[in-house]
């Protein structure tokens, strides 16, 4: 079910704690040379109208929320963006209501690494106002990364940005709005001595083009593999968390 195309009456009348409610998060920031500044958002929403078309009776998909915290993007310009702080309580505010009407199981599907910490630090602030809730929330490459790690050719075998991974994904949903002729693979090598270590840099800081990966390993077949694996690991998170219990509210 889709809580856009639905009135107020049905909405009221759903099972809250037999629903998985989905809510997919992404952004709207520069994809390097080639690919459109909507592809997280295009991307994540794929992912979370696949999971709903396969699972209509348990899941309730809200609209994507396409605001992302992207201001490590700022110095490309095209892009749009919140503060991170600010960025984690319009996400705790955007589930807050959905809660207070009764519904106890939350999988906030996550579209953009930048979202990663402020979607955390969401759930955390709801989970003290809502301990007998489900409040889950993750990537879809994190869930699916064993997946999508099969597919990949180039040597990153993890997600990274306007990558071989977004952009065979891209070709096979939105291939009219990817500019081939300017797909190069891009992006400072990675040390693995650093494995493990986060370091704050803008993608200024980490490549020339905007893009951080091997998108030139890209194919639209490719691409609909990786959403289909994507979708099925979605699936089958959603399927477990609907035979989990319910936490309680405390001791």
């Amino acid at each position: 079910m889709r809580f856009c195309e639905l009135t107020w009456p049905v909405l009221r009348q759903l099972p809250r704690e037999r629903l998985v409610v989905v809510a997919p998060l992404a952004a709207c920031e520069q994809h390097g040379r080639h690919l459109p500044v909507f592809t997280d958002t295009y991307l994540v929403t794929a992912v979370a109208e696949g999971v709903e078309s396969r699972l209509p009776d348990k899941v309730l998909l809200l609209p994507t929320f396409w605001l992302g915290a992207s201001h490590h993007h700022l110095p490309f310009g095209a892009t749009l963006s919140l503060e991170a702080a600010f960025h984690a309580q319009v996400l705790a505010e955007l589930l807050r209501p959905l809660l207070d009407d009764g519904y106890r199981r939350i999988l906030a599907l996550n579209g953009h690494g930048g979202n990663i910490d402020t979607m955390h630090i969401a759930l955390r602030r709801l989970h003290p106002q809502y301990p007998h809730c489900q409040l889950t929330g993750a990537s879809y490459w994190e869930l699916a990364q064993e997946e999508l790690a099969a597919l990949a050719e180039g040597p990153r075998k993890v997600m990274g940005h306007a990558c071989e991974f977004e952009t065979s994904m891209i070709l096979a949903l939105r291939p009219d709005l990817v500019r081939q002729e300017e797909i190069r693979d891009d992006g400072l090598p990675e040390d693995p001595r650093l494995r493990g270590l986060f370091t704050a840099e803008d993608m200024a800081q980490r490549t020339r083009r905007g893009v951080f990966g091997y998108p030139e390993k890209a194919s639209a077949e490719k691409g609909r593999r990786m959403l289909d694996a994507a979708i099925g690991r979605c699936v089958e998170v959603v399927e477990a968390l609907l035979a989990r219990p319910l936490p309680s509210s405390g001791l």
